[in-house]
């Protein structure tokens, strides 16, 4: 049997579970922004270096974990800075907030590569509404993907 102090410090505290959930949650984002990009017409994707499969899977794995750090780091901050506005909004201005975090994975994915994933209206010279609107609706299906993928992997006890 091993002991505590027996097993190395970054494998306590299950850092390897929470390793684990990023990657799966950095799939589930990958998948959420292929079916985004599918589906809504106002955004768009083009892998990194060309167009093989292999190449769309690193992309959307790239802009995965993108989008997951953002939502780990920045989302928390926002949202805390932002509670009188969740207040006086019932909760709705959340939509508007991951719409926006959405255009910031847009930003810095462009920051990249050029036109990787791209949401209409949203260019070098500056943010349109229609922009934050697919964002919107951009992120509320992403929320609805993300949902029904971690119920998946909880299901199959992979979470």
């Amino acid at each position: 049997m091993i002991g505590q102090s027996q097993i190395p410090i970054y494998f306590r505290d299950g850092t390897i579970k929470h390793m684990k959930r990023f990657l799966v949650s950095t799939v589930i984002n990958g998948l959420g922004i292929w079916l985004v990009s599918a589906i809504i017409p106002g955004i768009g994707l083009k892998p990194y270096g060309g167009d093989a499969l292999w190449q769309l899977i690193v992309t959307l794995l790239v802009i995965g974990a993108i989008f997951g750090l953002i939502n780990s780091v920045i989302a928390p901050v926002i949202k805390v800075i932002a509670i009188p506005l969740y207040i006086l909004t019932f909760g709705l201005i959340s939509f508007v907030i991951n719409g926006s975090l959405l255009l910031l994975v847009a930003w810095i994915s462009q920051q990249l590569s050029p036109n990787t994933f791209t949401i209409d209206g949203f260019t070098s010279s500056g943010l349109t509404i229609t922009s934050l609107g697919w964002a919107i609706l951009a992120s509320i299906v992403m929320s609805i993907c993300s949902f029904i993928g971690r119920g998946i992997f909880k299901a199959l006890r992979i979470l």
